[in-house]
């Protein structure tokens, strides 16, 4: 607690808290957000298996806008990145640097949940435990790391779409909008498959979006962000009321239209929704971010804010497995006053457990990585530049062909390490290929 206190005080007047914020917020609501829709289901014949609720009660469907809020950290990503990657070559870095660095607080992480859980899978095999629950849990748990992929890939695209930005400015995002909009009608209207494109064009939309608000584009003046809240409320409805959009904005097993898988021009709607309101909410939040405790209590969520996301399903997994077959947790019909009440125990223990979880593996977080010597000193000479830029895309590349290869491989038995194996290799290769890669020191520290 002493180190968040002495982060805490320490903050730099430039940074932009709002946006650490807004990150601490929308982690909150996530996380939130799945621990509620799961529901877990034990019978001595069928065993230990779950499904969402957003199939059993309808009607919660609208509250899913409350809870999407994924565009929330691509814009946050967005404003970050660009300030990051800008304050990097003002200190004199090159893009292999930033690309490493910046990937190495997703990585570092994500690769010691990928560990523990490929280890604990392979224990649950050794223990007898059936193949098919190991993958199905291994399955639950790593379900976080779709986003994790998306956000990867656009942080590799950093270094393209910045200066793009700095050329074209609001042009690249309205671009982008009318291409997701273009995608969605030849799906609907023509039956192209076309839409797929969407999976990087909405969030690069909303990503893009994040730049112009680092660079001041964004006014939060009541009148022009109320527009913006009022305007994407008004097409969210439209598209959902009128057009061939479902109304949750999140998966629902058995829908033949999702707006997450691809992204849809509704889950667009929210995003400039979300977007007006982060506006509007801006000047009475950095009041309220000036007082120490507050201030405090975000500088503590951010530290810690990619384990607790990763970990949130594991606890999933692990509550289900301790508390369901010893009878421990009712089981009440979903969707009744008695499962709603019962959802209070059952969040008491999912946050216990991912409290644990974080006490555990935080540090690897907290710990980053720091730029270490220069690559002239390391044995890359002539060239080294291009070839540190080389690899590390190299590294990136196959880091994210075996995240998506993780993330679409679904729920069934993938061998003794719950995840396929093939995917795994790929993404710990490419992380060793990133950790290899010599790293030049900045002039001065870079912002987060």
């Amino acid at each position: 607690m002493s180190d968040l206190r002495k982060a805490a005080e320490n903050t730099p007047p430039q940074r932009d808290r709002y946006i650490d914020l807004l990150r601490a917020v929308a982690i909150t609501v996530v996380v939130l957000g799945h621990w509620l829709v799961v529901a877990v289901t034990y019978g001595e014949a069928d065993g230990l298996s779950g499904f969402s609720a957003l199939v059993a009660v309808p009607w919660s469907h609208p509250l899913t806008w409350l809870f999407q809020v994924m565009p929330l950290f691509f814009l946050v990503g967005g404003y970050a990145n660009g300030a990051s990657l800008l304050a990097h070559r003002r200190s004199g870095g090159d893009v292999a640097g930033w690309l490493i660095t910046r990937s190495a607080r997703l990585l570092g992480p994500t690769t010691v949940f990928l560990v523990t859980l490929t280890a604990s899978a392979l224990l649950a095999r050794l223990l007898g435990t059936d193949p098919q629950l190991v993958g199905t849990a291994a399955w639950l748990a790593s379900i976080p790391l779709w986003f994790l992929t998306a956000y990867v890939a656009v942080v590799v695209l950093t270094p393209v779409l910045y200066p793009l930005h700095q050329r074209v400015g609001v042009i690249l995002p309205v671009v982008l909008v009318t291409a997701v909009a273009a995608a969605d009608a030849a799906r609907f209207l023509l039956g192209l498959p076309y839409a797929a494109a969407n999976y990087l064009l909405v969030w690069l939309a909303v990503y893009q979006v994040g730049f112009v608000w680092r660079d001041g584009r964004l006014t939060d003046r009541r009148r022009p962000a109320q527009v913006v809240t009022a305007g994407g409320l008004l097409a969210l409805v439209l598209l959902t009321a009128v057009g061939p959009y479902p109304v949750s904005m999140v998966a629902v097993p058995g829908e033949q239209v999702q707006n997450t898988a691809p992204p849809t021009l509704a889950l667009l709607a929210l995003a400039v929704t979300q977007i007006g309101l982060a506006l509007l909410l801006r000047r009475r939040a950095d009041r309220w971010l000036g007082r120490r405790r507050p201030w405090l209590m975000v500088v503590a969520v951010n530290s810690v804010v990619l384990t607790v996301f990763l970990w949130h399903m594991a606890a999933v997994v692990l509550a289900a497995v301790a508390l369901y077959p010893r009878g421990l947790m009712a089981q009440p019909p979903v969707g009744s006053a008695d499962w709603f009440l019962w959802r209070l125990p059952w969040l008491a223990c999912l946050l216990l457990m991912l409290t644990v979880f974080v006490a555990v593996f935080g540090r690897a977080e907290r710990r980053g990585r720091r730029p270490d010597g220069d690559p002239v000193h390391r044995g890359i000479q002539r060239g080294g530049k291009l070839a540190r830029l080389v690899l590390a895309y190299a590294g990136l590349a196959t880091v994210l062909v075996g995240l998506f290869g993780i993330t679409t491989a679904g729920r069934a038995d993938h061998g003794p390490l719950g995840l396929p194996g093939e995917a795994l290799l790929a993404y710990l290769l490419g992380t060793v290929v990133l950790w290899l890669i010599p790293l030049r020191r900045p002039r001065r520290p870079l912002p987060s």
